[in-house]
């Protein structure tokens, strides 16, 4: 059932992967630009245009990432997704019906503000298999931009409005599953105890573990549950001031965490590829830019695999390390070669291939699902929906900004990536208590205190030996 809630991604995925061909195609060029001789398909149109047109939408992602906080403690993430998909569908039908730069252009910022209220309301899940869960919201990301990909490639040669109109239009079926498939799906039970609902909460606890109603364990989920959120509300209710105070629990340090986590994911430059990938390779000589735009897609679908499976084996912040170090050296590679061969160098030109696709391998694998996971669990309910707000309209203003790839933003991941807790197999309510009590340095030694000390140890799979314990202090 979490897993089905992740299929928002599909939504973002797909209409980056939508724009990164559409504004390539003959027609659409021929209906939102203008006759240019010295272009291959016979029309072109501004560059003030074209990049209004692909970083708009990171502006209503941008305000729907802050719209989601206020929507998920009123309406909750359940219904506040199938609300989010009826906005996104309005800026879909602008988009398809549009003939001018203006109309499309708000369609754009439509859509983007219902995928700014999805990322925000991606649910929690169980905490033994949390990661891998919340790592699918990525996934569905990369599948959005490969099944985009694909059809671009199909479309692409048609000689009228249909050649962009098609794939635009096909985002409404990704909007009416994931709106028809919550309506099944339970409320947060987190939420729902907030509202005074316990029984409520307990049915839906128990039909996302699998527990039965009366399980000691479920018992005991609940109540940890409850213990933490009275506290919290003992404190009183919060605002997005709260969110940045000094306190014993280091709220600013987790917000803090979750922007920086956030922005980087998108400051990594991959977005550069997503939305102009078919140009990128189209200008290097390329002879067919949309077939290699789908190759790379693949790439990037596949590779997310390992760091769903990787996330909850071995931790977020040597994941974190391992990608940095790799996008790192990739990036200088694509851009000495970028600038030493000519459009004509066969060898050069499939030496660039190699090293996008590689890449974005260490992408897809690393920084891609792990800031979704982070973003996802390190919030106290108090400030939780706010919090999350902030960090993912940090992830959409970045995206703005990222059109091109800047290879300095790499070496601030390396030490962003030390502000991370080691919460492997923690729930929620143990990883509150672990910023309470430590430092990010020491969260190993007292992760392994939570883990002997919990009642639920047996349900994370493994034990970690010396050798990784050392390996997580380098």
């Amino acid at each position: 059932m979490t897993a089905f809630s992740a299929f928002g991604g599909i939504l973002f995925g797909y209409d980056t992967g939508v724009i990164n061909g559409v504004k390539e195609m003959k027609d659409w060029l021929r209906t939102f630009g203008y006759p240019d001789p010295s272009a291959k398909s016979g029309y072109a149109i501004s560059s003030s245009n074209e990049s209004l047109v692909v970083s708009i939408l990171s502006a209503g992602t941008f305000f729907g990432a802050l719209l989601g906080a206020p929507m998920a403690d009123y309406v909750g993430r359940k219904w506040g997704i199938v609300l989010a998909c009826l906005v996104f569908s309005i800026g879909v039908a602008m988009q398809t019906a549009a003939t001018a730069i203006p109309l499309f252009v708000v369609g754009r910022v439509f859509a983007g503000l219902g995928v700014g209220l999805v990322s925000c309301l991606v649910p929690i899940s169980p905490k033994w298999i949390r990661g891998a869960i919340v790592s699918l919201y990525q996934w569905a990301i990369t599948i959005g931009l490969l099944v985009a990909s694909v059809v671009n490639n199909f479309t692409q040669t048609r000689d009228d409005h249909s050649s962009y109109r098609i794939p635009i239009a096909i985002q409404f079926i990704w909007a009416a599953i994931l709106s028809a498939g919550m309506t099944f799906l339970p409320e947060s039970p987190r939420w729902l105890i907030k509202r005074g609902r316990d029984d409520e909460a307990a049915a839906s606890l128990g039909r996302l573990t699998g527990y039965k109603k009366g399980d000691p364990e479920l018992e005991a989920e609940l109540h940890e549950i409850r213990a933490n959120l009275e506290a919290e509300l003992a404190l009183g209710e919060s605002s997005y001031l709260d969110c940045f105070r000094f306190t014993k629990n280091k709220i600013a340090l987790r917000t803090l965490t979750g922007i920086f986590i956030q922005a980087w994911q998108q400051l990594t430059g991959i977005n550069f590829i997503f939305y102009y990938g078919t140009t990128f390779f189209q200008n290097s000589g390329i002879r067919d830019p949309f077939l290699i735009s789908v190759a790379t897609n693949i790439v990037n679908v596949f590779m997310t695999l390992p760091g769903i499976w990787g996330v909850e084996r071995f931790g977020r912040r040597r994941l974190l390390l391992i990608g940095a170090a790799g996008m790192c050296i990739c990036e200088f590679i694509v851009a000495i070669v970028g600038v030493t061969i000519s459009v004509q160098n066969i060898a050069g030109q499939k030496v660039l291939i190699a090293f996008v696709c590689i890449y974005i391998a260490f992408f897809a694998s690393t920084w891609g699902p792990i800031a979704w996971v982070i973003t996802g669990e390190i919030f106290p309910l108090q400030i939780r929906a706010k919090a999350m707000s902030l960090s993912v309209a940090s992830n959409w203003y970045a995206d703005s900004i990222s059109i091109f790839p800047d290879l300095t933003f790499q070496h601030p991941g390396f030490g962003i990536s030390e502000l991370v807790m080691l919460t492997k197999g923690l729930s929620l309510e143990q990883i509150d208590l672990m910023y309470q009590n430590t430092t990010p340095m020491k969260s190993l030694q007292y992760r392994k205190r939570l883990m002997a000390d919990g009642t639920d140890t047996s349900l994370v799979p493994e034990k970690e030996t010396t050798e990784e314990v050392q390996t997580e202090r380098a």
